[in-house]
């Protein structure tokens, strides 16, 4: 099974960025340990910091893999083009992410990709993607 991991902004910076929300794991760290529990996946990898690159690559892998997981990170709350690109697809889509949204500031409580995700993961820390691959199962 194929999947691809989608991270937006700063998620490049997990390690480092706000260790009390995002813990202190870097994401490479915690993709390997994935590869190594879920052997059977084909697991890739994508971040950038851009939105059209985001949207670019959901539109890339959109047709021909069996899953997404997405964390648009800040663009959740504020890109309809990435909503627009999910909904577009026919790739599964799992919208991941590893702080509580609801819990934080009032405008990560509205998402623009969770009403054409096939589920939604929130607030496990970097467990949130363990969970959206155990969907696939």
């Amino acid at each position: 099974m194929k999947i691809i991991i989608i991270n937006g902004p700063n998620l490049n910076l997990l390690g480092k960025r706000e260790p009390d929300v995002y813990g202190h794991e870097t994401f490479e760290d915690y993709l390997a340990v994935l590869k190594t529990k879920y052997p059977n996946f084909e697991l890739d990898y994508f971040q950038s910091n851009i939105e059209g690159e985001i949207i670019s690559k959901i539109q890339e892998v959109g047709f021909s893999f069996d899953g997404i997981l997405l964390n648009a990170a800040a663009y959740t709350h504020t890109s309809i083009g990435i909503g627009d690109a999910v909904k577009a697809i026919s790739t599964p889509v799992i919208e991941v992410h590893i702080s509580n949204t609801f819990s934080r500031e009032t405008f990560r409580h509205q998402s623009f990709i969770s009403a054409n995700s096939k589920g939604v993961i929130i607030g496990f820390g970097l467990k949130s993607y363990d969970l959206a691959l155990q969907s696939f199962l």
